[in-house]
């Protein structure tokens, strides 16, 4: 009845099954929770406002490609994403930029040090603050102290749950300084948000005569991955699955739960015109939460009143309503995720796609790439 089957209708899922379906594929997905999405699911609230459930997604790219594909579902609302962080209660632009330094220090000093790093680094750069503390000028690596300091260090203890000794030294490594004017949190030519939301546009992709969507449906109860091959309601099936769910889970985790970080969504709406005149401001040196999105600024929707969330990592577990959003990569969890994947070496049409499956992040364009990708193998092998 179906020559594919894709676990999950999320970015990875979705783009896949529409593209094997646009090959003359016959494409069952089969997706756990009760809409199509993923995470980037968005809806409108009871006040009428459209919200991110999981969290906002801004999507942004150079890949004229991904833009292209998705383009193909949607029109969009563009906009340059900024950001900004609290630091002890002084909003200020993220990435630290040239803005952000004369922000921080009194002009006389800012303007020396705007110098220095131009002469250093050249305009319209990236730089590591790793590269920034190693320079040889002292009022260079005391930039990078104030970053690492107020910028990087405590948000990254909430988001990973670490001490500063845990934090790895290359996560440290990639945290930029931007010597620029461009308060956008992204450069890339193509970002924005999709016009009508994210939701219509996994629709129209799934929309297709070829296509079969199931939600609500967990693949395990319809669906078993032997030694060597694969039953869909007890029948071997000899086409190909595409999985896009936690791999451990997959397997009931018998060698042990893969490490992730979740985060906990509390929503709130407010009777007033605005709360914080951004879309995203990161608490860095104060509060629980990480984060508040406000959602009329991410979409550049009207409405009298506004809808805010605040953003809680904290480790999964895998009880009842947590959701697996971050890997943590490290050799021992790498080491983990090996022994899930050597299940698969004798059931050749089991393919693994996306955040969960791989245990790698993914931004939305990189998984659009990498779903077309394989759904070009599948169709030509």
């Amino acid at each position: 009845m179906f020559d594919s089957i894709i676990i999950g209708a999320g970015v990875a899922g979705s783009v896949a099954a529409r593209e094997l379906a646009e090959a003359g594929k016959k494409v069952l997905v089969l997706e756990k929770r009760d809409h199509i999405g993923g995470n980037c699911y968005d809806e409108k609230d009871e006040h009428g406002i459209l919200i991110h459930k999981y969290g906002p997604h801004i999507f942004h790219t150079k890949e004229q490609e991904a833009f292209d594909y998705l383009s193909r579902f949607t029109k969009w609302y563009e906009f340059g994403h900024e950001v900004v962080a609290n630091v002890h209660g002084t909003l200020i632009p993220v990435p630290f930029n040239l803005n952000t330094l004369h922000m921080v220090y009194d002009r006389e000093k800012a303007d020396v040090l705007e110098k220095k790093l131009i002469d250093a680094f050249g305009m319209e750069s990236r730089v590591p603050i790793l590269k920034l503390r190693e320079h040889e000028d002292p009022d260079i690596r005391q930039i990078a102290d104030y970053v690492y300091e107020n910028i990087f260090l405590h948000y990254t203890m909430k988001q990973w749950g670490q001490t500063p000794e845990q934090i790895d030294p290359a996560v440290t490594g990639r945290v930029p300084v931007l010597i620029s004017y461009d308060n956008r949190y992204f450069q890339e030519p193509y970002q924005g948000m999709p016009l009508d939301g994210y939701t219509p546009m996994f629709e129209a992709m799934l929309d297709h005569p070829d296509i079969t969507v199931k939600t609500g449906i967990d693949a395990k109860e319809c669906l078993t991955i032997t030694e060597d091959q694969v039953l869909y309601e007890g029948v071997p099936f000899q086409g190909d699955v595409v999985y896009t769910g936690p791999l451990d889970e997959l397997f009931d985790c018998r060698f042990g739960r893969l490490p992730y970080r979740s985060l906990r969504f509390d929503f709130e709406y407010l009777d007033q015109e605005d709360y914080q005149g951004h879309s995203v401001v990161n608490y860095t040196v104060s509060e629980d939460f990480t984060r508040i999105t406000e959602f009329k600024y991410l979409t550049g929707q009207k409405a009298p009143g506004t809808t805010i969330v605040r953003e809680y990592p904290f480790a999964y577990t895998g009880a009842k309503g947590e959701i697996p959003y971050y890997s943590i990569a490290n050799e021992a969890n790498e080491r983990l995720y090996g022994q899930y994947l050597a299940l698969l070496d004798k059931v050749p049409n089991v393919r693994l796609l996306g955040r969960l499956a791989e245990y790698k992040y993914y931004n939305i364009d990189a998984m659009v790439l990498k779903a077309l990708k394989l759904a070009k193998e599948l169709i030509t092998h």
